[in-house]
């Protein structure tokens, strides 16, 4: 037990097993994704903690503009103020937003500012790939962390605070339209791209449907015809499709990350006929002093002398030997049965591949 428990807490091992995952949970529609939006903007509020103008043009820039916007004019003037700092904002507008929805924000600095704790998103239009405006953003900075400093110079610091977010910072102004019903096919398209997993995706949809409207164009898209009576049911028929159950196939694999001694299998990995033999022989060498004194009515003198003793512990280990039926069950079975820490899993393992025997792909991390 001790020898299985070892090598369980130095491996974290995962077994695919074969069992029915729904359609949806494996592909994406083509089309339907996420678009990233990002914007410029000034928070405002710091206290003191802000832009140096004098370092950051683009910081001065922007608030003269701000404030003219607003009928002030200080261009020329020599502006100090250090509670404000130029963001860049970044967020994603997920598919099918509407107008008024509302997105999280992420704001990180573009200047020197020290810490944006406190601060106020002025409000900052957020665009698109194609330069139109999607979203507006503003509203009260979080930080994920936290500075503090005294007057003698002892600082504290936790986490990084010239990062922060907005919870439901934008308002979606635009949308991005997506029309269903002008689509005479719909594209699939797998997460993991593999060949039997689409040929598989295809026929259970071909059955469900009752005819060849379906096909697996290449390992990581599937393509779905519509007839004309499902035209305006688009939505209704996909609904019906992403609940339907296959086996995913995978390509036999082995992940090892030497750094932290982690090693995951998959289910397909295959053993060919194999002969294991690990060694732990340990050998122990003990030195030991040892005094000899004189009788009392003799003349001699005291001795030491020096001895020493030689261990040695052989585990006793045998070979173990895999036939070619051997899995990852019979693999991980083995080489608990010899003892085999993580460390040593990794060199058997990759000796095994180097023999030839492994029938699986070593990808290290």
């Amino acid at each position: 037990m001790h020898k299985i428990l070892s090598l369980i807490l130095g491996l974290f091992f995962i077994t695919e097993a074969h069992a029915a995952i729904r359609i949806k949970d494996i592909v994406t529609v083509e089309g339907i994704r996420d678009n990233l939006l990002v914007g410029y903007g000034l928070v405002v509020g710091l206290n003191g903690t802000g832009d140096n103008l004098s370092n950051s043009s683009f910081t001065q820039k922007g608030l003269v503009d701000f404030l003219e916007r607003l009928g002030v004019n200080t261009r020329g003037a020599n502006l100090k103020t250090k509670n404000l700092a130029a963001v860049t904002l970044t967020a994603t507008l997920p598919p099918f937003s509407r107008q008024g929805n509302k997105i999280d924000v992420a704001v990180s600095t573009l200047g020197d500012a020290k810490s944006l704790q406190g601060g106020t998103l002025l409000a900052t239009p957020l665009l698109g790939a194609d330069g139109e405006v999607y979203g507006v953003a503003q509203g009260q900075v979080s930080l994920g962390g936290f500075a503090a400093s005294g007057k003698n110079g002892t600082a504290i610091n936790k986490g990084v605070t010239t990062n922060g977010f907005i919870p439901n910072g934008a308002i979606v102004e635009k949308e991005i339209n997506f029309d269903f019903s002008s689509m005479n096919n719909i594209k699939l398209s797998l997460r993991n791209p593999d060949m039997t997993t689409a040929f598989n995706i295809a026929s259970v949809i071909n059955r469900h449907l009752g005819g060849k409207l379906s096909k697996a164009l290449d390992p990581g898209t599937v393509e779905l015809s519509i007839s004309s009576n499902q035209q305006e049911n688009i939505v209704t028929l996909l609904s019906e499709l992403e609940q339907l159950t296959i086996d995913p196939d995978s390509s036999a694999k082995i992940i090892i990350d030497e750094a932290s001694g982690t090693i995951v299998m998959g289910d397909n990995v295959r053993i060919s006929p194999v002969a294991i033999s690990q060694g732990n022989l340990t050998v122990t060498i003990t030195e030991q002093t040892n005094v000899t004194q004189p009788h009392s009515l003799s003349h001699g003198k005291t001795k030491t002398t020096q001895t020493s003793s030689v261990s040695v512990a052989d585990p006793g280990k045998k070979m173990q030997v895999l036939d070619g039926k051997s899995n990852l069950h019979d693999l991980v079975d083995g080489l608990n049965a010899l003892g085999v820490g993580p460390r040593d899993l990794i060199n058997i393992l990759q000796n095994i591949k180097a023999v030839g025997a492994l029938q699986a792909d070593i990808e290290n991390r």
